[in-house]
């Protein structure tokens, strides 16, 4: 098969930030155990891990030795880690990364046999829908940062994300019909992405396509050298952190409504969004710094 053809040659390198530290762990029990639990018999580790620090949380899909694939639990983990105080003023950006060579490698196909049942496939694709569906509705922007193959539904979490950069070194693919399981649901998000006959070509295939290929198509905001993904991808964020939350909320929401609208519709409910971002204090305050030649101070 292409796509295991693809897992073989990736490597990717541990991100830099997974190294160093210090990061504040997100709220108690959120992502360790609690005194509660102590003397109690270890748990399984959580698939994923968060930390927050200066406004940007990273989640890092951490389950290298199954190549980060989006079982039901690291779904749930990642949904858990993306929704944590989604309101808060201290969240201005969130980033979604992976340890191992492999980003992810879709869903894990041992809990899509007939042994688990109708039931708990359904589960799985709700669950995922879910996720996905959250990170577009989400108030805060929602990086993916690349180091690796991407597939299946893999390559569905890359194409939801708000923005997605990666190293030379990854690439995408949506290789389910080699086995007998067509990407359906990662075509939603891959349709909406790139043009449609790029998709079908990935959809019917199955093959790979390279880091630029994604980048030339629509899938990528940036490819950089895989020692530059932690730099290039924090700059952004660190970028977005400094901005108005409110301001950017209220500018991705408005972004995603007005997208499937016809011309007049689009333009019609992002002029009221223009007009409720001057009603923001916010608003008002980047208007005045400007004039007044001074940096804004935001209210969060």
């Amino acid at each position: 098969m292409a796509a295991a053809t693809v897992l073989r040659a990736c490597g990717a390198k541990r991100p830099g930030w997974l190294m160093r530290g210090p990061w504040a762990p997100l709220a108690s029990g959120f992502c360790s155990r609690g005194p509660a639990e102590a003397g109690r018999r270890e748990p399984e580790p959580r698939p994923t891990s968060a930390r927050q620090r200066d406004g940007i949380r990273n989640i890092v899909l951490s389950n290298p030795r199954k190549r980060n694939a989006l079982s039901l639990a690291m779904l749930k983990s990642l949904q858990s880690d993306i929704l944590h105080d989604a309101e808060s003023k201290d969240l201005k950006v969130i980033i979604i990364s992976a340890e191992g060579p492999v980003f992810s490698s879709g869903h894990d196909l041992k809990e899509l046999t007939d042994e688990q049942g109708h039931g708990y496939h359904a589960e799985v694709f709700e669950t995922c829908s879910k996720v996905m569906m959250q990170i577009q509705s989400h108030p805060i922007p929602i990086i993916a940062m690349v180091n690796g193959l991407a597939a299946a539904a893999g390559c569905q979490l890359v194409a939801s994300c708000d923005i997605a950069v990666a190293s030379d070194k990854s690439s995408f693919a949506t290789p389910g019909v080699n086995i007998g399981l067509f990407c359906s649901t990662p075509g939603v998000a891959l349709g909406r992405t790139v043009p449609k006959k790029v998709a079908l070509e990935m959809l019917f295939t199955g093959e790979p396509i390279s880091a630029q290929e994604a980048l030339s198509h629509g899938l990528l905001s940036k490819v950089v050298p895989e020692e530059q993904l932690e730099e290039a991808t924090m700059k952004i964020a660190k970028k977005i952190a400094s901005l108005s939350r409110p301001v950017v909320s209220l500018g991705k929401a408005a972004f995603y409504k007005q997208l499937p609208q016809d011309l007049r519709t689009a333009y019609c409910l992002t002029s009221q969004t223009m007009v409720d971002n001057l009603a923001l204090q916010d608003g008002q305050e980047g208007i005045k710094a400007f004039i007044q030649k001074r940096k804004p101070i935001w209210s969060h």
